[in-house]
């Protein structure tokens, strides 16, 4: 059985929900992926209304489309951050405040944890987001840079999080993690770290997201090997490396799109994303969520680029197979 393919909404939050999901809905999307921000999903109308939540769902429903994950990205970047002017950009008024930075992660916490409320009531059992780090800009280890210097950035994660995590838990949500250069969690060894500074709980797993793996040089199947049990979720996004001897994979300081970067996000399938790979090695793990396309590309229409997209991925989703190729030559 093919899984769900949804769209998420957060490069499109530019556009009214309704215009965005009449449109998805013609190109062919089963749903959307919601993002907190726009008017796509607030968390905070939805804890407040019972009539908002029942809206946006009479929206989608009436339009054949389901839902089966929001994401609250933003907000969630800003609990373990090192806060700044950058930071205001992304967040609503309420939770940037008075722009003190322990008050604003203290307030996306508590966002953090509306929004497992707000999914439960919207009937939604996954969140996905970042967690952002407080030693992300470590990176690079000079000034020398000791374990226990990132050690406490892990033990901060944990402390601010594993009470997010015991409200995810109440409300039978399940959080996911978008592994990502500037979390917590950004590679396979640093995923491990990040589950191990909340001992395991059992409501923090990842969003898969092989764009952010490929410019890091990481085969995203073994990333799936390693984590089986905790992909929550999984996005459809590629990226493309072409470091030339000039550029490297630190991106130069260049925006996206810049042609001279070493690397940049493309069209699912455009990139360096094995997308066979990929999905077999879904169907090895039993992953049967949702696969969310997630669009991004400087040099490319998205009215344009959606749909080939969806395209693309109709054309690699397969089920596993129940028999041996060689099954008719057994004499068994």
């Amino acid at each position: 059985m093919a899984r769900p393919v949804t769209l998420f909404t957060g490069q499109w939050a530019d556009m009214p929900l309704e215009a965005l999901a009449r449109q998805a809905g013609q190109w062919g999307f089963d749903g959307l992926e919601l993002a907190c921000w726009g008017d796509h999903f607030e968390v905070d109308r939805a804890l407040e209304s019972d009539g908002y939540v029942r809206e946006k769902r009479a929206l989608l429903d009436g339009l054949g489309l389901s839902c089966l994950a929001i994401s609250n990205h933003l907000v969630g970047q800003c609990t373990c951050d090192p806060i700044d002017a950058r930071h205001k950009d992304i967040l609503p008024g309420r939770i940037w405040g008075d722009g003190d930075p322990e008050g604003v992660r203290r307030r996306a916490a508590e966002e953090m944890k509306a929004t497992a409320r707000a999914a439960k009531l919207f009937g939604v059992d996954t969140v996905n987001g970042f967690t952002g780090s407080s030693v992300w800009a470590k990176l690079y280890f000079f000034p020398p840079t000791s374990q226990s210097h990132i050690d406490s950035g892990y033990r901060d994660f944990a402390e601010r999080w594993l009470p997010i995590l015991e409200v995810f838990q109440e409300q039978q949500v399940r959080f996911a993690l978008e592994v990502h250069p500037t979390e917590i969690a950004y590679d396979i060894v640093t995923a491990h770290r990040a589950l191990e500074a909340i001992r395991h709980h059992p409501s923090f797993g990842f969003n898969f997201d092989p764009s952010h793996l490929i410019p890091q040089l990481i085969n995203p199947v073994f990333f799936l090997d390693d984590f089986k049990d905790r992909i929550f979720h999984v996005h459809i996004k590629d990226a493309r490396v072409q470091a030339d001897g000039r550029s490297s994979i630190l991106s130069s300081h260049l925006d996206f799109g810049d042609h001279r970067r070493g690397w940049d996000f493309v069209s699912p399938g455009r990139g360096g994303v094995q997308w066979d790979q990929v999905m077999r090695a879904l169907n090895r793990i039993g992953y049967q969520g949702p696969l969310s396309i997630e669009w991004e590309d400087s040099g490319m229409d998205r009215n344009w680029g959606a749909p080939e997209a969806l395209a693309m991925v109709r054309r690699q989703d397969f089920a596993p197979s129940g028999v041996a190729f060689d099954a008719a030559f057994s004499g068994d």
